[in-house]
């Protein structure tokens, strides 16, 4: 069967450095919301369906690894070689407050309650400061065999998960007792990890394989061999039906996932795909790549044709054209007014 060639994505330009996280909002009254980093060291914010650049947070002083709105996209954090994670005002792009660390800083994410941050990095210690208490002391949960790559909250903030960037596996540790409860096996080094929205799967990406895991018993319910060494993946939000992936090859990859049969792929990054999401409603997807650029893919066959460009200078050009145009206008009266 022929592979379905997908729609022409929204292309979000801006950043000059590659893109290595997305992370969206969940659906707020204001619609949702897409946070990328680069190692450009300016996190920037968009709307979420229609990539158009809403803001960059500026203030970190090395490449940003990792990003995360929180479930109102009211705050922003950002996770740096900078060695500190900081937390924005997602409406005013203001810096709230910075966490020093003794390291690079790798990952970071915020509780479901909003309440609490969580990193993770070079100096093999997860964190979790209380955004309430922002100068207190942070806790710190267990010892790493490794430096950090990925973490993540589940089970209503009662457990965290973590990967390490040089081993295989991932770790899951109870909060209230510091101890790893579960370890899901994998044979290399897991370079992304998503929760499903509705809590009851892992995605997981390692070498060149996904896998799904139980979330509640931990069990592993389906892994599947890519086409390349992937970076990411993710499960469609919604019906859990479809999942992506993304990697070496520059593509991205789209695929069923009772069957693990590829049914589209996206062409059109110039780099290795280090970062794929699905949207909270599931209707589009974001890459993000070693070119420097965000991509937002639509589900359903696109209509538009050609690429279309969104950035900041989009919306600067629709200024400048108002502009002339008004003055034209203004110009025209005042000929007809001379004409009388």
């Amino acid at each position: 069967r022929e592979r379905k060639k997908m729609g022409v994505p929204l292309v979000c330009h801006g950043h000059s450095r590659p893109v290595v996280d997305v992370s969206y909002s969940p659906v707020t009254p204001d619609g949702f919301f897409l946070i990328s980093a680069s190692k450009d060291s300016n996190p920037m914010l968009r709307n979420g369906e229609t990539g158009d650049w809403i803001g960059t947070f500026e203030g970190h002083k090395g490449a940003v690894w990792s990003c995360s709105l929180d479930k109102h996209a009211m705050r922003a954090a950002s996770a740096s070689a900078d060695f500190t994670a900081k937390i924005w005002n997602a409406l005013t792009g203001d810096e709230l407050h910075s966490f020093e660390h003794k390291h690079i800083v790798r990952a970071c994410a915020f509780s479901e309650d909003t309440h609490l941050l969580l990193t993770g990095g070079m100096e093999k210690i997860l964190r979790i400061f209380d955004m309430n208490r922002p100068d207190a002391p942070p806790k710190e949960v267990g010892n790493s065999p490794g430096s950090i790559r990925t973490v993540e909250w589940l089970h209503s903030d009662n457990t965290i998960l973590s990967s390490c960037t040089d081993t295989g596996d991932i770790r899951l540790w109870d909060i209230r007792s510091d101890k790893i409860v579960q370890t899901l096996e994998t044979k290399f080094p897991v370079t992304s990890a998503e929760v499903s929205q509705d809590g009851r799967y892992i995605t997981t990406a390692d070498g060149s394989s996904v896998k799904f895991w139980d979330a509640n018993n931990f069990g592993l319910l389906k892994s599947y061999e890519m086409p390349c060494n992937v970076e990411s993946a993710s499960l469609e939000p919604k019906l859990g039906n479809t999942f992506i992936a993304g990697g070496e090859d520059m593509w991205v990859h789209r695929f069923d996932f009772q069957t693990g049969e590829e049914i589209g792929c996206n062409k059109g990054h110039h780099g290795p795909v280090h970062c794929v999401r699905y949207s909270p409603g599931g209707e589009s997807y974001t890459s993000g790549s070693e070119d420097g650029t965000v991509r937002i893919w639509e589900v359903v066959g696109s209509v538009n044709h050609e690429e279309k460009e969104s950035d900041q200078s989009g919306n600067v050009k629709l200024v400048a054209e108002e502009v002339v145009r008004k003055a034209e206008s203004l110009r025209i009266s005042e000929k007809a007014a001379e004409a009388k």
